[in-house]
């Protein structure tokens, strides 16, 4: 018999739908995922006592939708539909979807038009986060419109006899106000759940689970430096004790001064059993004439595959290579297990080739990295450590648009060294998610002691965000930027002009590849 558990999220490929979860056990209910088709009968042997249906990237109005048993609507206990969720009630319950005037990604605001029971612990209007091209445009029999955002659409609906709920909106990320209370409203108010799920002792359970899976074998642990390499480094250490090796492979991406000061932190201050393995030229080569950013991220995924193939013969023998994957890096590379779209490999997931020898452990795996941040204090990894901005495993590579080239590396590279240093000098790195540089083939006229030149663009790029899943541009000061500007072209040979990224996520990605 499966697991009881008090709310079900049905999963319909949303690059929110783990988040949902994870929002939900963070108010201590006991949440899981389950496949978007789950049947009426599995839905009562669980003991659920409410169901969310996720966002999910395809629309309603095709005909190639993710299956779904429409019962699970008339079973008789709650359910909130997500975005996509939110049209499939309607759709399934005799209202009408079409396709939007215009799509609404990013922040809006809504307007509560009337008594609502999930949406009574909000302001009358509040801002939320919106991601889709679709809307309901006439509600169910028995349903309500209770939220209209800034261009009509219904933001919200509910038909309380039934205790069925819709939103338009996503409240299970950061930038939507009151995200909790509603979702707080909907377990507790609502389903009547109670506060029995704890996150409990993360580490002492993951070390049990490591020991018990990796038995006496050896672990090869892949470092970057990084947060989340580096916490899962301790917390597999803490479980097999030497029988843990650490490989910190230079592939020649990274940021200015990055290698001499890993290798600092990992064997220095921790005292990890760590190699220093430089394959920045094997990299590179693996790289030429290529501009695509897929094949770049599968390329970078494969040299690391050989590389840590190649020291397992040499220093071996390892039977488990330990990487510090988060679920963001799973459900972007569309490796979650569910429907969701592939948005782009990330090198340790989809990058790393199906013949790899080596079994691969990854404790984080349904992680955020805001959790890890957590465990890692937890560990006593404390300090500036803790609050470093993401760098992705392929490195510059995918702030370099087009071919990587040793040029563009450069500019790349110092670019956003300047970038972070006027940062910390404000006080407002650590404020920030990420901040770097990106540039690619473009080129631009400029004046330099009256002659012309020719030179690269570079586009600064600074996002503030809790998880990765969602990110907003960050509004920095016009005089900091200003200096920023001045510095780049000035000091950094070979630019012409400096610009600003001001998207969101979504619909953009952070990362510009």
């Amino acid at each position: 018999m499966a697991a009881r558990c008090d709310i079900l999220v049905l999963d319909f490929g949303g690059q929110y739908a783990h988040l949902i979860q994870r929002r939900l056990k963070d108010l201590g209910v006991k949440a899981e995922l389950a496949r978007s088709d789950v049947s009426p009968g599995e839905v009562t042997r669980r003991g659920a006592r409410g169901i969310v249906l996720s966002g999910g990237p395809a629309s309603t109005l095709d005909e190639r939708t993710p299956p779904m048993d429409a019962g699970v609507l008339r079973i008789g206990i709650p359910v909130l539909g997500i975005c996509y969720g939110h049209q499939l009630i309607a759709r399934e319950l005799g209202g009408r979807v079409t396709t939007g005037v215009a799509a609404e990604y990013g922040r809006t605001r809504v307007r509560v038009q009337k008594g609502s029971t999930i949406l009574r612990d909000v302001r009358p209007s509040f801002r939320v986060w919106m991601s889709h091209a679709d809307t309901v445009a006439s509600p169910p029999r028995g349903f309500v419109p209770v939220a209209r955002s800034e261009d009509g659409v219904i933001a919200a609906m509910e038909d309380g006899k039934r205790r069925i709920f819709g939103l338009q909106f996503h409240p299970e990320v950061s930038h939507t106000e009151f995200g909790k209370e509603i979702l707080s409203s909907f377990a507790f108010d609502v389903c009547g759940c109670r506060r029995g799920w704890e996150p409990g002792d993360f580490i002492g359970d993951k070390v049990r689970e490591i020991k018990d899976s990796v038995g006496g074998g050896r672990v090869l642990c892949a470092v970057s430096g990084g947060v989340d390499s580096t916490t899962a480094a301790v917390l597999v250490g803490r479980a097999v004790g030497d029988r843990l090796k650490c490989l910190f492979v230079d592939h020649g991406l990274l940021r200015k001064g990055e290698a001499a000061a890993v290798m600092e932190l990992l064997k220095d201050r921790l005292g990890l059993d760590v190699a220093h393995v430089d394959a920045s030229e094997r990299f590179m080569k693996a790289l030429k004439g290529t501009k695509d950013p897929e094949e770049k991220r599968l390329a970078i995924g494969s040299e690391f595959a050989a590389v840590f193939e190649e020291f397992s013969r040499k220093e071996g023998p390892f039977e488990w290579l330990a990487q510090g994957t988060l679920y963001p890096d799973v459900i972007e590379s569309g490796r979650s297990g569910g429907p969701a779209s592939k948005i782009k490999s990330h090198h340790n997931v989809g990058g790393l080739p199906g013949g790899l020898r080596l079994k691969v452990l990854e404790p984080f795996r349904e992680l955020y990295k805001d959790q890890v941040r957590e465990i890692a204090s937890a560990l006593g990894l404390s300090g500036g450590f803790t609050s470093r901005h993401p760098f992705p495993g392929t490195g510059l590579a995918v702030r370099v648009i087009g071919e990587v080239t040793p040029d563009k590396l450069r500019i790349c590279r110092e670019s956003s060294a300047v970038f972070e240093e006027e940062l910390q000098r404000a006080g407002l790195h650590d404020r920030l998610w990420q901040a770097f540089a990106v540039v690619g083939d473009d080129k631009v006229v400029g004046v330099t002691g009256d002659s012309r030149t020719h030179g690269h663009l570079v586009t600064l790029r600074a996002v503030r965000s809790s998880d990765g899943m969602t990110a907003e541009w960050a509004r920095l000061p016009a005089a900091l930027l200003d200096r920023v500007s001045r510095r780049i072209t000035n000091e950094v040979a070979g630019v012409a002009m400096v610009s600003y990224a001001i998207s969101n996520k979504p619909p953009s990605t952070i990362e510009p590849q």
